[in-house]
Order: C-alpha cells, then structure tokens, then sequence
C-alpha cells in the first residue's frame, strides 16, 4: 500500500519551567511515524535547514520530498502540564500548492501553519482511494507570534473519508458532521466523540499518566486512517485509541500489533443520540 503524508515538518522549541529543548515534530512528522506501520510512506513537505539526524529520522519513514524553501517551520510550546501548552509561530516554510503526479492508495493531509491550500484537497481525492486530514492546520491563521485561531467554511472538506479534530477546535468549521465519512473529535484523556456517515459514537482514551502528549491527535489519525484501509470503523477506532496509548507510554510506535490488539479490547466505543 501507498501512502503519502503531506504537510510541514516542525522544529519544535519545547518549554516546561526552566527547561528547554528542541524536537523534531508537525503533525505531518507524527502521522507518518505512525502510518508508517502500515504501509510504504512518502512525506511531501518543505522546509530551509534541518538537522543531518533529523532528516535521518524523516528518511527512516519512507520517502521524503522537499519542496525548497527560506525558511523552516517552527513552534514554540510553552507546557502547562501534560495536556495544555501554549503555542507561538516562530518561522514558516513555503506553502504546498502540488502533489505528485502518481496515484495513491491513501493521502493524509496534516497542516500546522495553514500551508496547505483547500485546492489540495480536492486533487488529493482525485489521486487516493483514501484520504484523510487533520483540521488544525487549516483554521491556524499563518502569522507569525501567538497561535490565533480562525473560522472556516467547511465546504472544501466534504467528501474526504476521515477528518480529526480537537473538540474546541471543530467549532472553528463551518462543516455539518455527515459531510465527512469518519469524523474524529478528540478532547485529550477526556472522552471524545466520533461520527461514521453521520451517526455519533462516543469514544473512551485509556487513562495514561505521561509527561508529554505533543503528536497524540497527529499519531492518533495516522493509526486511524492505516486501519480503517482495511478494517471497519469501530475495530478501527478502538485499535487507533490503543495505539496512541502505546505511542504515548513509550514515544515511540516500535511495538507488537499484537499489543495493540490486546489493548484495543479495553477501550469504549458506543452508540449515542446525538
């Protein structure tokens, strides 16, 4: 299977109290980490200057094709604890207006600096059997400083088969839930809620003592989405819950599916009246 993971790889400026450390990171980075045990991954994306190793780690995933760039995208996150942060856009790379001329079995879009125009969404579902996004890239507004949020109309959306979001985030799109195929509204370790050609699920996270979640949501769509290429949307909802518990106990998607499996038949996914 083929899949290409487009959108901006991040030079993450990490900050909790006094100490500060930088990270590869963007939603792209994490959902190709994660796609990545699923199928032959190329990663689309731009940038100016990363580290030899960062670029080693990118590689290690697949493919990677850099549209050049001045710059390079990079956040600062500012942790107030394991599930809240605050985020300042320091730099931003060239936008991503073309994808490749070859056909896909699954594309997965996933912005962090509104590098991504809704014209690539509409190419990408011309070129895959599968295509999902992750919205919070698309309403982030692209100046630099504090991370402000914008409204959107959704309209450039529909018909994608899986689209995430952060509950508070989703409020942000103008975009009826029935208008997507699976659509992923998750709230950190709090339940989340889910709809699957309209019809809403509620969804339990298994409860996880960690000291980061940046990626969770980025990892989490990325499990989704190389599950539900072959499985049915509640098995793939609950395996994609217990791999992103995985991810986050360990920082790193290097185990057993078996694992995943096991977990998965701990987690809730039921039917609700919306």
């Amino acid at each position: 299977m083929k899949c290409l993971v487009v959108g901006h790889v991040v030079r993450d400026v990490i900050k909790r109290g006094s100490a500060t450390e930088e990270k590869l990171g963007g939603g792209a980075y994490y959902s190709a980490l994660a796609l990545s045990r699923f199928c032959d991954v190329e990663i689309l994306t731009s940038f100016s200057e990363l580290s030899e190793g960062w670029i080693d780690e990118l590689r290690s995933l697949g493919k990677l094709t850099v549209i050049p760039s001045g710059e390079t995208t990079s956040y600062e996150l500012i942790y107030m604890d394991s599930n809240r942060r605050e985020l300042r856009l320091l730099s931003r790379a060239s936008i991503i207006d073309e994808l490749p001329a070859r056909k896909y079995d699954v594309i997965l879009i996933n912005p962090v600096a509104n590098e991504i125009p809704p014209e690539l969404v509409k190419e990408a579902l011309e070129k895959a059997k599968l295509v999902s996004a992750d919205l919070q890239g698309f309403i982030r507004s692209s100046e630099l400083g504090a991370v402000r949020l914008i409204e959107r109309d959704g309209s450039f959306l529909r018909g994608i088969h899986v689209l995430h979001s952060d509950v508070a985030e989703f409020r942000y799109l103008n975009l009826k839930p029935s208008s997507v195929e699976a659509l992923l509204l998750s709230d950190g370790p709090n339940p989340g809620k889910a709809y699957f050609r309209g019809n809403p699920y509620r969804f339990l996270p298994i409860k996880v003592d960690v000291e980061e979640s940046t990626g969770a949501g980025d990892v989490f769509l990325g499990a989704f989405t190389g599950f539900y290429a072959e499985c049915p949307f509640i098995q793939s909802l609950k395996r994609a819950i217990a791999f992103t518990t995985l991810f986050l106990k360990n920082r790193s998607t290097d185990f057993e599916m078996s694992k995943v499996s096991e977990l998965a038949g701990k987690v809730s996914v039921e039917p609700i009246n919306d």
